[in-house]
């Protein structure tokens, strides 16, 4: 039991044809909640801490609590920075204890954007830690991620090889047609595999990444829509569309907006039946009950990582 880089947990999941979660935290219920599903599963696990959530909890709470749930469950677990915008917060957090950082130079044109990876990569790798980078521009608001549908961009796929050999970077976030956030789209959602395969075919046992794979289960849907926590328009991605994915080089996918909707309409579900509790533990334990049950739904049915740790 321990805090682990990525590398072996990727190793196994490519090898394996599986995804691992990559689950947002930001408090100790969202946390319980997702090693408890994880734990159950015995599945590989990823906590990952936007820059938002940094804000928020402060570095040194996420950490403890991290260890707490490493020594309470026996889990093998990385503690990932989620879109670092530049060197020094992936700096700050791999010194904080980190052991896996995301440097997003996706905004800056290819050349600045391999100069800033690789400076992230060597400071990283001296260190033990192991780091994601991003190609192409994926549509969406999540945090302080903002990028509009006339800026998002695909990846390219002889780039990504390029990038790939000039950084030594050790996992790359594609851009194949998910979105931040909740799924918006008109008409269906499409992602791009044949993209994803030639990147795949160019990067041979190179783990990817799907940022943006929002797909909240139709139970969850309609709990949302009952107590009002649903995003009127939002759609997420078929569920089968994810699991192609995890077969064809996608080692990691992030889940965030799911968790989010699954506790709030949680919450909003203990007020409205009991609109006068003020008890904490009375609405946030439910919440967490909730955040487990879509955890456990992701690694059984969209990630195929239950039983692989």
């Amino acid at each position: 039991m321990a805090l682990v880089n990525s590398t072996e947990m990727f190793k196994k999941a490519y090898e394996g044809g599986y995804a691992v979660g990559a689950f947002n935290v930001n408090n100790m219920e969202i946390i319980q909640g997702i090693v408890s599903a994880a734990q159950e599963e015995n599945a590989p696990l990823i906590l990952q801490v936007s820059a938002g959530a940094r804000k928020y909890a402060s570095p040194i709470y996420l950490k403890k609590l991290v260890e707490a749930a490493i020594e309470e469950t026996g889990l093998d677990i990385v503690l990932h920075l989620d879109h670092g915008e530049d060197f020094e917060i992936c700096k700050a957090c791999i010194d904080d204890g980190f052991s896996s950082v995301m440097i997003d130079g996706s905004k800056y044109p290819l050349d600045e954007n391999i100069a800033l990876t690789k400076r992230v990569v060597e400071y990283a790798h001296d260190r033990g830690v192991t780091v994601e980078a991003e190609l192409g521009k994926l549509a969406g608001v999540e945090d302080d991620v903002k990028v509009s549908a006339k800026d998002a961009t695909y990846t390219d796929p002889d780039e990504a090889v390029e990038f790939v050999e000039r950084t030594g970077v050790d996992s790359l976030a594609i851009a194949i047609g998910t979105s931040h956030g909740a799924y918006k789209f008109k008409g269906d959602p499409k992602l791009d595999f044949a993209r994803l395969e030639t990147i795949s075919a160019k990067l041979p046992n190179y783990p990817l990444v799907l940022h943006g794979a929002s797909s909240v289960p139709q139970e969850f849907v309609e709990l949302c829509n009952k107590y009002g926590a649903q995003i009127p328009g939002a759609q997420g991605v078929p569920e089968e569309m994810l699991r192609q994915a995890a077969h064809s080089g996608v080692c990691k996918i992030n889940i965030d907006t799911d968790l989010r909707l699954a506790l709030t309409a949680s919450i909003r579900k203990t007020f409205t039946e009991n609109p006068g509790e003020f008890d904490p533990r009375k609405y946030l334990g439910p919440g967490r009950d909730a955040i487990k049950k879509m955890v456990q739904h992701k690694i059984k049915n969209v990630l195929g990582c239950s039983g692989k740790r």
